[in-house]
């Protein structure tokens, strides 16, 4: 903290100095990428809602399923608000400018998705209310931290992910097409987001020692341990939905391993032969708090089938899981 302009300065002047290898490079390279292509991707939320509500005659879904939908999509509302104000805490304090500018990329799409989310639950009657625990504990436990790789693993390979799948998973519902053909916008920014800590947590990973990287792993854990909760909390209103919590588990979980698996490889992880323990500990937790329908009133059952899947080997997954989400929309610059 400076005094009378006098002490260090907030002023990064060593953004351009640092000691890169060529695959760090390489990495920061695609992060300065990802702004560009933000800025080529951009659309109008205040011109792509309405046109869509116009487009399907309104808003139409049954009674039940309206107030299912805003039951899961709050919670998506408020995990966009933290999406900006993550994206915008790293965008000040990361260091290296492509870095920088892929995560201010972000924060401008974050907070369209907040305001354009926000409108469309108000077509629903949507009131704010506080969340429940679990999804709020989640949001919480990434937005306080204050140490940047806890934030890049938290927001950008673990809670995005999960909002990637939802997004996914209700548009392949149809359950309401003005919101399905919104997912579409969203999807795009948000495999793109992903991005972002797929090509800088390894960058800081190397810089890390064994303490802080078992610690960074304690972290996931947490954050898995909430985000398990949150679903519990969500599953009721999935179902309304049509959706069951085990699809939306495995295919997180493969959107997530495929994010990871970069940032895995630049600790020398080789990914084929290691166990990845969080990422078993989460199957094994799926399969008995969320059981196939035969064992959902068999705990022996549900036991036994969690025991053989955490020594179930991942398969493996890699950056080409989010190229399902590059679908064409409507720009400023046009149809993309």
């Amino acid at each position: 903290m400076s005094l009378a302009g006098f002490g260090p300065s907030q002023i990064r002047y060593d953004m351009f100095d640092l000691v890169k290898s060529a695959e760090e490079a390489r990495r920061l390279d695609k992060c300065e990428r990802i702004y560009h292509r933000g800025q080529d991707m951009a659309w109008d939320g205040r011109e792509i809602l309405p046109m869509l509500i116009k487009q399907h005659g309104g808003i139409r879904v049954s009674p039940e399923k309206r107030e299912a939908l805003k039951k899961v999509f709050a919670i998506i509302l408020w995990g966009e608000f933290a999406a900006w104000k993550v994206s915008a805490q790293l965008a000040d304090r990361l260091v290296p400018l492509e870095a920088k500018m892929a995560a201010t990329s972000q924060a401008f799409d974050e907070a369209r998705h907040f305001y354009v989310m926000h409108d469309y639950l108000k077509e629903l009657d949507y009131t704010i209310e506080p969340l429940d625990r679990a999804p709020q504990a989640l949001l919480d436990t990434v937005l306080e931290t204050d140490k940047l790789p806890h934030k890049l693993l938290g927001m950008q390979l673990l809670i995005e992910p999960i909002a990637l799948t939802v997004f996914q998973t209700v548009r392949e519902s149809g359950i309401e097409p003005v919101l399905c053909d919104l997912l579409r916008y969203y999807e795009r920014d948000e495999a793109r987001h992903v991005g972002l800590g797929m090509q800088y947590l390894p960058s800081m990973l190397q810089r890390m020692t064994k303490r802080e990287i078992a610690a960074l792993f304690a972290f996931q854990v947490r954050l898995m341990s909430w985000a398990m909760a949150e679903l519990k909390v969500m599953e009721s209103d999935l179902k309304v939905l049509g959706i069951t919590p085990r699809v939306i588990v495995a295919r997180t979980r493969k959107k997530q391993l495929a994010a990871t698996h970069e940032a895995l490889s630049a600790l020398g992880v080789a990914w084929r032969d290691e166990r990845n323990y969080p990422a078993a500990t989460l199957n094994a937790v799926t399969e008995f708090m969320f059981p196939e329908e035969h064992l959902r009133h068999d705990p022996k059952g549900r036991i036994g089938s969690a025991w053989r899947r955490f020594w179930h080997k991942e398969e493996l997954h890699d950056a080409s899981e989010f190229d399902q989400h590059e679908h064409a929309i409507k720009t400023l610059q046009g149809i993309q």
